[in-house]
């Protein structure tokens, strides 16, 4: 599929060879390996105290087999307090940065964001975010899964499901609140964008899932309050099987296709919706459905390749080729990330030797539980196009369905001007944001500031 071979970012699987120390101790400087006190757990860090030379490992005894390395460091923006690190999971290893808020970092929620793929590093959804997205919020930025950017496994592991990805993320966030206990409560929402759509849902259910054992053993629970997924892959169907509405209607541009290639798209439409239905909803079959779904997929992307224009934002061509991802400042940031000053300030072990299906069925079960649910949608981009994703939205089946449906797109505004349209009742949100593509923060800065920043604060948009 389209949404799986393409990434932000080229080149980013990570090469890795050789081993990496042991890190056993419990809270200790990775340059000593003798461990610090007899306790079996020391409650609580403070971040402040953290060194900017060298690792400190966290562990817990709640998660045997799982630890966390972290800095402090100064990168990306010097006026806010910047962490970077690893989660340690046996012989795996994912990482991870993470910045503090500029207003309020001790009352503040807290944001967990991850990019898609599979395999495009959340460092490049960072260098693509307007440095406002910290004016109020705390923010995690993780590179998953195994083999994404800076994330590494010390004999070649990988992990081959979301749902066991989602048992790793679902660990890291208590042992990180664990130690630091000032985070403890708080307001947290997990965010991403494009395959993040197909993420974040299951993610999500682990960590809420994994609540009832952590209240069970003693912990504070993750406050998990929303989920919000940018021009997400949450449900492959529903944006595969409306490609040629996109490409072929007058929105949000005119048609991007001839007449004649679209009236043949239309006449494959029906049997690729039968085929994926059968073989990929109905009866699972990996290998037919794999097949429905590359058959359909180069039925319906093949034609738009062909156009010259950004699959990522119609508006545009395709600047600097799909080697680049028709975004030729990728190739600076693979530079930047590649950089000997860069890896040495952000800690990346050296073992990394250079930067390198559907999940809509868990978000009715999300909403049930009072889980928020924002689907935002740049209007131009056409690899998760607004109508597939708007399409799932109101076909899935929850409480909430007949009063969703039944609103109206109504325009949402900033600064006096139409910011795109929006759809939204008992916890779940749609919105476009006009003019954008696929990297809506990047296209829209400001935009896409109001969106969340009005999300968090529980107002309409």
């Amino acid at each position: 599929m389209v949404a799986i071979r393409l990434c932000y970012l080229i080149g980013i699987a990570a090469l890795v060879q050789g081993l990496q120390t042991t890190h056993d101790a419990l809270v200790v400087q990775d340059s000593d390996s003798t461990h610090h006190g007899s306790d079996p757990f020391t409650a609580e860090v403070t971040l402040d105290a953290l060194s900017d030379k060298e690792f400190t490992t966290l562990r817990h005894p709640a998660f045997p087999g799982y630890g966390v390395r972290v800095k402090r460091t100064h990168w990306c923006d010097e006026t806010v307090k910047a962490y970077t690190g690893y989660i340690d999971i046996q012989a795996r290893h994912i990482f991870f940065s993470f910045f503090e808020s500029r207003s309020d970092p001790d009352a503040d929620d807290v944001i967990f964001w991850t990019n898609g793929g599979p395999g495009c590093s959340s460092s490049a959804g960072l260098l693509s975010l307007d440095q406002s997205w910290t004016s109020n919020v705390n923010i995690f930025f993780i590179d998953q899964p195994i083999g994404t950017g800076f994330s590494y496994a010390d004999f070649g592991e990988t992990v081959s499901t979301t749902e066991d990805a989602a048992k790793d993320i679902a660990a890291f966030v208590p042992v990180f609140f664990e130690h630091f206990t000032k985070f403890k409560g708080r307001a947290f929402h997990m965010a991403g964008e494009s395959y993040a759509g197909r993420y974040l849902p299951v993610y999500a259910s682990a960590v809420y899932d994994q609540n009832a054992r952590l209240i069970q053993q003693g912990l504070t629970p993750i406050n998990l309050v929303s989920v919000m997924i940018g021009n997400g892959w949450t449900d492959m169907p529903s944006i595969l099987l409306t490609w040629p509405d996109f490409q072929c209607s007058r929105f949000p541009i005119a048609p991007l296709l001839d007449i004649s290639t679209c009236v043949k798209m239309k006449r494959i439409l029906p049997r690729c919706r039968q085929w994926i239905q059968s073989s990929c909803i109905d009866h699972f079959d990996d290998i037919d459905c794999y097949a429905a779904a590359e058959t359909c997929d180069a039925a319906f992307g093949f034609p738009h390749y062909q156009t010259g224009r950004n699959p990522y934002d119609v508006s545009k061509p395709c600047e600097g080729g799909i080697g680049t991802l028709c975004y030729p400042i990728m190739q600076n940031i693979t530079r930047y990330l590649n950089s000997s000053h860069t890896r040495d300030l952000l800690g990346v072990d050296p073992a990394v030797t250079s930067f390198s299906s559907s999940s809509v069925e868990y978000v009715p079960q999300l909403l049930e539980r009072d889980i928020h649910i924002l689907i935002y949608v740049g209007s131009y981009d056409w690899l998760a196009h607004w109508i597939g994703n708007e399409r799932w939205t109101l076909d899935i089946e929850w409480s909430g369905k007949r009063e969703f449906n039944e609103q109206p797109l109504r325009d949402w505004v900033v600064d006096g001007k139409v910011a795109g349209r929006t759809r939204s009742a008992k916890g779940l949100t749609f919105t476009t944001v006009e003019g954008a593509g696929h990297l809506v923060p990047y296209d829209k800065p400001l935009e896409s500031l109001a969106l969340v920043q009005r999300w968090l604060a529980g107002r309409t948009l």
